[in-house]
């Protein structure tokens, strides 16, 4: 699936999504976040799909949101499609959030305002050493969306959130582990490639453990204790006597990599 803004391609079991409006730095205009939502529905759906990237190309991540078309909205004295636009932006992050497979932000260059929120939302971030952060929204008087104020506090906590978010300021990608914004900070040099690689490692594991694995994390962000015990006793059965966990276990026990089902 291509669009004019949106690039889908599949490769090895990765499906990888590029932004594509590298002429304004893959600012989200016109029917962008749409295509983007349905680029997303097309991985989960996709039972060769195994694990999803979401990167920009050119220099950039995603600047956010298209300024330029916001002033023409202002100009007319029109916030009513601004509502649409955040529930697209909604719809994208529970999508991520939903699907049962492993989503990984490839940030090769700046991501700001709605671009780092979608970074945000992704199960697992890798950041190019040149790549750039910023909440930016209060730069232009606005408040973060894509579910900005819940990703980025649970990720940073409340006081650095707080700051990130009132002064908008850029930090650059070892500020942004070192905060734990992201997981790695990759070489520019070869990033998208070695992006891939690490994409490719959570392809070939095993779909339904990691599946598992996804939920509990976010369950265990979010629940009691007991109700991650009781989570893991029923993921624990269920897979048990999987294929995946008898090959597993075989192939450590014949001291060789496991080879998961496709």
């Amino acid at each position: 699936m291509t669009t004019s803004s949106i690039r889908f391609e599949i490769t090895d079991r990765v499906g990888t999504i590029t932004l594509n409006r590298p002429e304004v730095m893959n600012a989200f205009g016109g029917t962008m976040r749409e295509d983007l939502l349905a680029s997303l529905a097309k991985a989960a759906a996709d039972p060769t799909v195994r694990c999803v990237i979401i990167t920009g190309s050119g220099s950039a991540f995603s600047a956010g949101g298209d300024i330029a078309n916001m002033r023409e909205l202002q100009s007319n004295n029109d916030a009513t499609p601004i509502t649409a636009r955040m529930e697209i932006g909604a719809r994208v992050v529970h999508l991520i959030r939903d699907m049962p497979k492993p989503v990984i932000a490839a940030v090769n260059g700046a991501a700001a305002g709605a671009g780092m929120n979608l970074a945000l939302a992704c199960d697992l971030r890798y950041a190019s050493s040149s790549a750039k952060f910023a909440a930016s929204f209060v730069k232009i008087g606005l408040v973060p969306d894509w579910a900005g104020h819940y990703l980025l506090t649970r990720v940073v906590g409340t006081a650095r959130a707080m700051e990130l978010m009132m002064l908008g300021e850029r930090i650059d990608a070892q500020e942004a582990w070192r905060l734990g914004i992201v997981n790695r900070v990759l070489p520019a040099e070869n990033f998208q490639e070695t992006a891939r690689e690490l994409a490719r490692q959570f392809a070939h594991g095993p779909a339904a453990a990691l599946a598992a694995i996804k939920r509990g994390v976010y369950l265990g962000a979010a629940g009691t204790l007991d109700e991650v015990i009781a989570y893991e006793t029923i993921a624990q059965r269920a897979m048990f006597l999987s294929d995946d966990a008898r090959e597993g276990m075989r192939a450590f026990m014949e001291k060789r990599a496991p080879r998961f089902a496709d």
